[in-house]
């Protein structure tokens, strides 16, 4: 089966990640990065579709037509932000960017990163967790073909990753040392990509996946 993915994101650590999974993907024949700025990347399974403001897709709808799958990898630290800007980005932006390429793309399939102990009930005292949690539950209602909320933990990174932030460094020198004393903790970002394609491609048992789902299905 042949697999042409959107990825959103793939300026970040998991985006990245993913991106160079698929890239590297027999199963995949083309990627089209949907970001800000450029990837910086050159290959010939990869487009790129630069949008300065993800609430206002109308100009880019025409190169969102003919994928089968979105992989939803975007995201910010909540970290100094207050609920309602992080909402804007984490609920707004995810949903305004969902409806538009299940609209342009009838029966695609999405992958959306969460984070593990977001709160589906949306009712906990954890601010972001609470907001993850609403934008799980609202593609669950979508009428994608599948839906797929990722809940992963600790990630290593794919090879040849430029775009991991220094501090995410630093704690890869611990990575060893996790993986050895939380070992259901811990997935590499192959893991994570090969999980969402054969979501796309498969499907799977749970919208929720936590990180035993994910490398449960990575390997199938």
């Amino acid at each position: 089966m042949s697999l042409k993915v959107i990825i959103t994101g793939s300026t970040g650590m998991v985006g990245e990640g993913v991106l160079l999974t698929c890239l590297n993907s027999p199963e995949v024949t083309e990627v089209l990065s949907v970001s800000r700025r450029s990837v910086g990347l050159k290959h010939p399974k990869l487009k790129e579709c630069l949008v300065s403001d993800f609430l206002n897709l109308q100009a880019v709808e025409s190169q969102l037509i003919g994928y089968g799958a979105c992989f939803y990898c975007a995201g910010v630290s909540s970290v100094g932000m207050t609920e309602e800007a992080y909402t804007k980005i984490t609920f707004d932006t995810v949903i305004n960017f969902a409806s538009t390429v299940l609209r342009l793309n009838p029966g695609m399939v999405i992958t959306h990163i969460t984070g593990l102990y977001t709160d589906g009930t949306e009712e906990g005292s954890v601010m972001w967790a609470r907001v993850k949690g609403k934008a799980e539950n609202a593609l669950m209602r979508m009428p994608f073909k599948g839906v797929y909320n990722f809940r992963p933990g600790f990630m290593s990174p794919v090879k040849g990753q430029q775009h991991l932030k220094a501090w995410y460094r630093v704690a890869l020198v611990l990575a060893p040392v996790v993986r050895m004393l939380f070992p259901r903790k811990a997935l590499s970002l192959n893991e994570v990509g090969r999980a969402m394609i054969n979501a796309a491609t498969k499907g799977y048992k749970k919208q929720v996946l936590e990180i035993a789902d994910i490398r449960d299905l990575a390997r199938q």
